[in-house]
């Protein structure tokens, strides 16, 4: 089981939770980095030391970019995407909200191409939920889930197109999951066919704000 870890807290406000990070990064499957909802309009100092501390201990980056559920224009996507790799050295990108039907399929390929034609890889696209088959064959990893812990024990559901493709296109962000817990998150992550996962024991509306107890000592994943 891989982790990927969206660490949404400043590298000022919690040194300590991005040193356990770097000292762990070989443990990740990726480092979400997210100055300012993205990239931001200039180069955070902090940001840039702890990606480039990140990038020496082995960790990969993904850019934190919102799309809006496909309503921000692929230029400014990609203009984010490709202030990422130039000024946190991202490798990849993680795109946030993006969308899920058949009839945004296209628009999705399209604009997943275009980042990459910038460098971007792996890419991975966060709906947060199961989207359309096709979606599978556009990104290297799927977050098919994100939700409260609560939510994914009673009301989880797998369609039966996900047995066509390996765990490792799936990831599993799971928050509110009680410290204790954590060890069982990963586990149920993996029988479920998430070969990634993300559990968190922070709530809304930042769980994101700390580092998970799998990187923390909770758990050896």
């Amino acid at each position: 089981m891989s982790l990927l870890i969206p660490l949404y807290v400043h590298p000022a406000e919690d040194p300590a939770a991005w040193h356990r990070l770097i000292t762990s990064a070989d443990r990740t499957y990726a480092v979400v980095i997210n100055p300012a909802d993205g990239p931001g309009t200039a180069v955070d100092p902090a940001f840039a030391a702890a990606a480039e501390a990140l990038k020496a201990a082995g960790a990969r980056l993904l850019g934190y970019v919102d799309t809006d559920y496909g309503a921000r224009p692929a230029a400014d996507v990609t203009r984010d995407v490709l202030r990422h790799r130039e000024w946190y050295g991202a490798d990849g990108c993680f795109l946030d909200r993006v969308t899920a039907t058949p009839a945004e399929l296209p628009a999705c390929r399209r604009l997943v191409r275009s980042v990459r034609r910038l460098g971007a890889s792996p890419v991975v696209l966060n709906p947060g939920l199961h989207p359309a088959p096709g979606y599978a064959r556009v990104a290297d990893l799927i977050v098919t889930f994100e939700g409260h812990w609560s939510t994914y024990v009673s009301a989880f559901s797998r369609p039966s197109w996900t047995a066509r493709h390996p765990p490792e296109r799936f990831c599993h962000l799971v928050y509110g999951v009680p410290e204790a817990l954590v060890p069982l998150a990963v586990r149920t992550a993996g029988e479920r066919r998430a070969g990634v996962a993300g559990p968190v024991t922070g709530e809304l509306p930042n769980p994101w704000s700390g580092l998970t107890p799998a990187l923390s000592g909770g758990t050896d994943g």
